[in-house]
């Protein structure tokens, strides 16, 4: 639903998203106001293409060099949102993942068959040797948004028999105009730092306006307007940051990307705690932070972790549960796209049923 909403463009009858489409779908609330999709012409399509760098240029303003102008599937679109929620640990995983022979490069057609893992439901997501013409109906998973009368008319769209799955700015980047390129772990592991790189950096920019530093009230925003929190409980949570941090001393960049780079370990993080605490006892701050450096092998500033407590710490005691704390990061991280929490107009129930159903995959 995210991907339909955000996606501003056409051709040849599917959506696509352009690379300025994804930086907003991870950054905003809701798309920017539109009358409809774009349609693209072959010759559009074809100059976008031509204009994409290869990934030896690739940095941490490739999105937003590239701006409108690109097309990015809705398996790549899964495939990016995975990418920004991998901690460091798990860029080899996933490259090797990708490399299905093991000579540790990655070619074309090895990325369009494990991208398409991304498309499964969670519980599917099992790296298995899969029949050819089982690959060949996850390929042709993209008909699902084509507008095409005889894709809306079969009951089985993705069996279809599909034409070539069409060039993206992706496929460019990484593989050549000609598809012949191949990637290497280093490669991949530069992708994926530029990419969160590139996507906290606009988060932290649209807060700081120039400055070196965003305030506790913003730092407190930043994490809590993913998630489904209702409004009234985030007020709260900004009131009593404002209120145990009358002077403001500010976050800095350098303290914002340590914790989002904490926040792509929070399945580690849920280990350590465990180590710590019995029966969902709240955790205090040493605690905390020690579990941070277990499975970060960094640590956050006092002041952030100061502002972490006062933004969850409900009744003062200088203690939180870690339970609790991670459920409502895990929306977060994954920046509104946890889709089955956004069908619902009794947002509250929804946010307490997903956090108990979290809770049960802790105990």
């Amino acid at each position: 639903m995210r991907f339909m909403q955000f996606a501003s463009v056409e051709y040849k009858g599917i959506t696509y998203m352009t690379p300025q489409d994804f930086l907003e779908s991870v950054t905003e609330e809701m798309p920017r106001p539109r009358i409809g999709r774009a349609t693209l012409t072959e010759s559009d399509v074809e100059s976008w293409l031509k204009r994409t760098p290869n990934r030896r240029y690739g940095s941490t303003k490739l999105f937003r060099n590239l701006h409108d102008k690109g097309l990015i599937s809705y398996t790549e679109y899964l495939f990016l949102l995975c990418v920004l929620t991998k901690s460091k640990s798990g860029f080899r995983i996933a490259f090797n993942m990708f490399d299905t022979d093991g000579n540790q490069i990655v070619d074309k057609k090895e990325f369009l068959v494990l991208e398409t893992f991304f498309t499964l439901p969670p519980q599917e997501r099992k790296f298995v040797p899969r029949e050819r013409t089982k690959l060949q109906g996850l390929l042709d998973l993209e008909s699902v948004f084509s507008k095409k009368e005889d894709a809306t008319k079969s009951d089985n769209p993705v069996s279809k028999s599909m034409e070539p799955v069409q060039d993206t700015t992706l496929m460019v980047h990484f593989f050549g105009s000609k598809g012949k390129d191949v990637l290497k772990y280093e490669d991949f592991h530069r992708f994926m730092e530029n990419l969160q790189s590139e996507v906290i950096e606009l988060e932290f920019l649209e807060f700081s306006k120039g400055l070196a530093t965003i305030s506790e009230e913003d730092f407190a925003r930043i994490l809590l307007r993913y998630t489904m929190l209702d409004r009234s409980d985030i007020e709260e949570c900004i009131t009593r940051v404002k209120t145990k941090i009358p002077s403001e001393k500010g976050i800095t960049f350098e303290d914002f990307r340590k914790f989002c780079e904490f926040l792509n370990s929070l399945d580690d993080f849920t280990i350590a705690m465990k180590m710590y605490t019995y029966a969902d006892q709240a955790v205090s701050k040493e605690d905390f932070q020690r579990a941070v450096f277990v499975c970060t092998g960094s640590n956050l500033s006092p002041h952030l972790v100061d502002t972490v407590f006062n933004i969850f710490d409900a009744d003062g005691d200088g203690h939180l549960s870690y339970m609790e704390f991670i459920s409502i990061m895990k929306d977060r991280l994954h920046r509104g796209s946890r889709s089955h929490l956004m069908h619902t107009q009794d947002k509250w129930s929804a946010f307490k049923s997903c956090v108990k159903n979290e809770m049960k995959t802790y105990s």
